[in-house]
């Protein structure tokens, strides 16, 4: 029987669904974020000042680092860490963010780490209230929680992550939302071959942080899923880049910035594999914070690090023009995301919700040429 909370939401969907946007050629949105990474590493790629076993922290052999990820051309350098974001994403979408080419993300939360961050991005409304990363079952309600209420997309909405506390920000109890993140990111029930070997490497491996395993056992469950199961909204949430930086190893962030690249490079293969997804897909990606930029604040975040407000956001799909990287638009935020979502699904998650912040959609469709 459904609860009284998740009858009015579906209610108020039944009663938006009347005004809802006029739907474009996107049927599904995919949204994927890199926890810390900064839009400094997005947009320049190595930082040349953490290069190095004093600043950097790197183990790494640093003429080993620097023949993978250094170039004095900071297009080839950006490039050689991030293939599919400025091979790809930069040829059919759009990036927004750098900062040195007139284009500003940044958040709206006053805290600047990451529980904030992701309610902002998918409730679209920054809450002072959300203050710890332990804060618990969080009170507002998503744009996932609210599309998955509505007659169309019921059922078809799926959240992923290495991190425990996706339970607590997408409120599990209250959204019946199926999440798989943290422990049980890996399904202990899959008795086949694989799914035992899943299971055991799971559990033999040395994690770095509680429960949350690697990007490595996010990226081989969500690929294993979508084989069978095509969600029709779907939340990828990857930990590591985070992690590395706050241990102060630059070597090893940017050995997992270039996985997670190559993680949603081979997810958007994926994707135009099936012929549910196919050109009718689009894949947002982001993060939930930034971090400093000093010598030492890079390893952290929040209010205390200057420039921890600031993001990026990457778009690729059906409906947004292909100008690749911005220049000198108007600043975006990752409150805009959520009704983003939703408009490019042709629903108005801002007549559920008045207080979330607009989408992106006509700046995604604007046709000023690329720089």
């Amino acid at each position: 029987m459904l609860k009284l909370g998740t009858l009015l939401i579906a209610a108020a969907a039944a009663l938006v669904l009347s005004c809802a946007a006029e739907a474009g050629k996107t049927k599904n949105v995919i949204l994927v974020i890199s926890d810390g990474v900064r839009w400094q590493e997005i947009f320049s790629g190595a930082d040349p000042t953490l290069l190095n076993d004093k600043e950097g922290g790197s183990w790494t052999p640093i003429p080993e680092l620097k023949q993978k990820y250094w170039s004095d051309d900071v297009k080839v350098r950006r490039k050689l860490l991030f293939p599919f974001l400025w091979g790809t994403v930069a040829a059919e979408g759009q990036l927004f963010g750098n900062q040195k080419a007139g284009s500003v993300a940044h958040v709206t939360n006053p805290m600047w780490f990451s529980y904030p961050g992701y309610n902002e991005m998918s409730s679209g409304v920054a809450d002072p209230k959300i203050n710890s990363n332990e804060f618990g079952p969080n009170p507002n309600v998503s744009v996932f929680e609210w599309l998955n209420t509505t007659p169309e997309f019921a059922g078809k909405v799926e959240i992923f992550g290495t991190w425990q506390a996706f339970a607590d920000i997408f409120n599990e109890k209250r959204s019946h939302l199926p999440i798989r993140a943290g422990a049980t990111l890996v399904d202990k029930s899959d008795l086949t071959p694989r799914g035992k070997l899943m299971t055991e490497l799971y559990e033999t491996t040395t994690r770095l942080e509680g429960a949350d395993p690697f990007d490595s056992f996010l990226h081989v469950a969500l690929r294993d899923h979508l084989k069978t199961h095509h969600p029709r909204v779907l939340f990828v949430g990857y930990g590591d880049t985070d992690t590395w930086q706050h241990v102060g190893r630059y070597d090893a962030f940017l050995e997992t910035a270039h996985s997670f690249d190559s993680f949603v490079a081979d997810l958007w293969k994926q994707v135009q594999s099936i012929p549910e997804y196919k050109d009718s897909t689009t894949l947002i990606i982001s993060a939930d914070h930034g971090r400093g930029g000093g010598l030492v604040e890079w390893k952290d975040h929040g209010v205390e690090e200057k420039g921890s407000e600031n993001i990026w956001i990457a778009v690729v799909g059906p409906d947004t023009a292909a100008l690749g990287e911005r220049h000198n638009v108007a600043p975006v935020t990752q409150s805009q995301i959520a009704a983003t979502i939703a408009a490019l699904l042709g629903q108005d998650f801002r007549a559920f919700k008045p207080a979330a912040a607009p989408s992106l959609l006509e700046a995604l469709k604007a046709d000023k040429p690329a720089h």
